[in-house]
């Protein structure tokens, strides 16, 4: 029998309900007391409720900081890429990828990075953020950009301008060292450049922009709930 194509392969993990990580994780990055808090975190949902209900939020009160995954199981809080880094560290210590999804804005305001993962070829996405708009999405979306574009509405500056602008391909952190975003003890500026310079998909086409609608004084209220008031 001959071997089984690239493409047959592909339609195999695309038809898996839960793909499996080209790399096994390596259980002894984490000390046990990092595996313990872990390693019963089976499923995203409760990925999720551990960023969200045990991690308080990273207001980076004495300046910008990216954590490691060692670095926010120490100081019990992260904003968005730190807790991004847990989560795809809880996905790979369970077999799947830990895919980084850079969401970028324009202008002044900031990007958002989340976790990505996948349910019978559906995507979702693992994501921490202070505010109500910018969190966990169901594995409902058939593409990346589809995910992303979830976020595009309530994706606003101060003013209440639409600001989310591409989508990076996935950054599967299995190929990346461990020791610049699991176990450093410094901040992990070497993943946000790489993620900067992935190649990014424009969400915006050419001559929409035109017929944004700022949102309206209601929806611009929701911006002033914060889960941590700082």
């Amino acid at each position: 029998m001959p071997p089984p194509s690239s493409q047959s392969r592909q339609a195999r993990a695309r038809s898996s309900p839960v793909p499996k990580a080209g790399r096994e994780f390596d259980r002894s990055l984490l000390t046990s007391r990092e595996l313990a808090r872990l390693r019963h975190l089976t499923t995203p949902a409760k990925i999720q409720d551990f960023i969200t209900d045990r991690l308080s939020c990273n207001h980076e009160v004495h300046g910008d900081t990216v954590l490691s995954v060692r670095s926010v199981l120490r100081e019990k809080h992260a904003h968005c890429i730190e807790a991004a880094f847990v989560a795809a560290c809880c996905l790979w210590l369970n077999g799947e990828p830990p895919l980084l999804l850079d969401l970028h804005a324009e202008g002044h305001d900031y990007d958002h990075v989340v976790a990505v993962f996948r349910r019978n070829g559906c995507w979702g996405a693992l994501s921490k953020s202070n505010h109500l708009w910018y969190r966990w999405r169901d594995p409902v979306y058939r593409s990346l950009r589809e995910l992303a574009m979830s976020y595009f509405h309530e994706y606003v500056d101060a003013e209440g301008t639409k600001t989310l602008r591409s989508v990076s391909v996935p950054l599967d952190l299995s190929r990346v060292d461990p020791a610049l975003w699991i176990t450093s003890p410094d901040h992990c500026w070497e993943i946000v450049d790489r993620l900067g310079r992935l190649r990014h998909t424009r969400l915006l086409p050419p001559g929409q922009r035109r017929w944004l609608r700022p949102r309206d004084r209601l929806e611009r209220s929701g911006n002033a709930i914060v889960e941590y008031p700082e």
